[in-house]
């Protein structure tokens, strides 16, 4: 039995599931997601104020899809009750970001500023001018916003500047040490 498929998945009380045919429906209070999911290998069933996702077999494309959509599931659960964020910062000299309505511009050292549209579902904040906030209810959608917004100027080895989620740890190269001159 899977680690993770065999849990089932608590529900609040401001949060509904809805099990259609090869979809599943979540609604809460920050929105509604939606799912596909493969009826012929795994069972979806909402009792007792619990999700429970049970799978039809023992093989290993039964287990693999068990503890995804339970996963899934759990991830849109939480979504919709308490958004999904991701925070990132900008470093460099003279880098700095601005929202303009539903789009983000940085200027990130070229030679223009990089205009980036949030897709529908994402909620940004600019609290500081090197400071990224990302809000969504859907997490794949969130962190990858996240990721294609670190993907316009990634943080470099030798000076560290670009961007970068907060708190992560970029190895730095020392560089050019054996220069005479």
């Amino acid at each position: 039995m899977s680690k993770i498929g065999k849990k089932p998945i608590a529900l609040p009380s401001n949060v509904t599931v809805e099990v259609g045919e090869d979809r599943v429906v979540v609604r809460g209070p920050h929105g509604t997601l939606e799912c596909p999911y493969e009826p012929a290998y795994v069972s979806i069933k909402v009792q007792d104020g619990q999700v429970v996702v049970e799978r039809k077999g023992d093989r290993a494309a039964f287990r693999a899809r068990h503890g995804l959509y339970r996963a899934l599931l759990a991830n849109m659960i939480q979504g919709v009750t308490q958004k999904w964020h991701k925070a990132l910062e900008i470093q460099g000299l003279g880098y700095r970001a601005r929202l303009e309505g539903r789009t983000l511009v940085l200027e990130l050292g070229y030679s223009h500023p990089v205009r980036f549209d949030l897709p529908q579902g994402i909620e940004c904040t600019v609290p500081e001018p090197t400071k990224i906030n990302i809000q969504g209810t859907d997490k794949a959608l969130v962190g990858q916003v996240a990721a294609n917004i670190r993907a316009l100027r990634p943080p470099e080895p030798y000076r560290g500047t670009g961007i970068r989620y907060r708190g992560e740890e970029i190895l730095r190269k020392a560089g050019k040490l054996g220069a005479k001159g």
